[in-house]
């Protein structure tokens, strides 16, 4: 993991060059491009592999987990359509980048991570940075009833269903952007909750996350 947070022309130059790429792929927020444009993603990586930083591809960063692809980050990011202060609830903090474009957009973030090593990495990491969400370290897929309702809800691991219990954490009119398939394949899926009782779910497209571990899920 990177300590040393330099970020030059050539760095920022190949964000630019990021964004045009997701411009061309589809994604159209301005503030999802925006934030992408200026979240460091290398400071995420190794010094030894910087010159994969950005390339949109998803990337290891230890046991089992990885960076995700910089395009399925801006696609959840832009289906949460996140509003400045909307209370956030981040499933599978990961690396951390992630939970930056959500700050970016002025989301205040409550995230969680399974992974003690991973969590471990990113505490020190997020802070250095300037970013300092609310961490927490366990099981995600029961999410944090302490701090619920949210206005939205992201989770960055491939689900087998939609866990009941991240829908009662969702507040009236929020939306939950979810990975839902078997371990190897994914549709994402976007609930939104209209009631009490009632929830309206979109089926999208396809992608391959790292399974959801957890009492709710695999």
């Amino acid at each position: 993991m990177a300590y040393k947070f330099v970020d030059n022309y050539r760095e920022r130059g190949a964000r630019k060059k990021l964004v045009e790429l997701l411009k061309s792929r589809g994604i159209e927020d301005e503030n999802v491009l925006k934030a992408i444009g200026k979240v460091p993603r290398h400071f995420f990586f190794d010094e030894t592999f910087w010159n994969q930083a950005y390339k949109d591809i998803a990337f290891p960063i230890g046991d089992g987990q990885t960076i995700s692809q910089p395009y399925t980050v801006a696609y959840q990011s832009e289906l949460l359509h996140i509003k400045k202060g909307d209370k956030v609830l981040e499933i599978g903090t990961g690396s951390g980048y992630q939970t930056c474009i959500l700050m970016e957009l002025g989301a205040r973030v409550f995230t969680i991570e399974r992974q003690e090593n991973i969590y471990n990495r990113t505490i020190q990491v997020l802070p250095g940075m300037g970013y300092r969400p609310t961490f927490y370290c366990g099981d995600g897929s029961k999410g944090i009833a302490e701090h619920a309702p949210y206005d939205k809800i992201i989770v960055t691991a491939g689900a087998p269903l939609v866990p009941e219990i991240l829908l009662k954490q969702l507040k009236i009119g929020g939306i939950l952007v979810i990975p839902v398939g078997d371990e190897k394949t994914q549709k994402m899926v976007t609930v939104i909750r209209v009631s009490e009782t009632d929830y309206d779910k979109i089926v999208l497209d396809t992608f391959r996350f790292v399974p959801l571990v957890g009492d709710q899920a695999w």
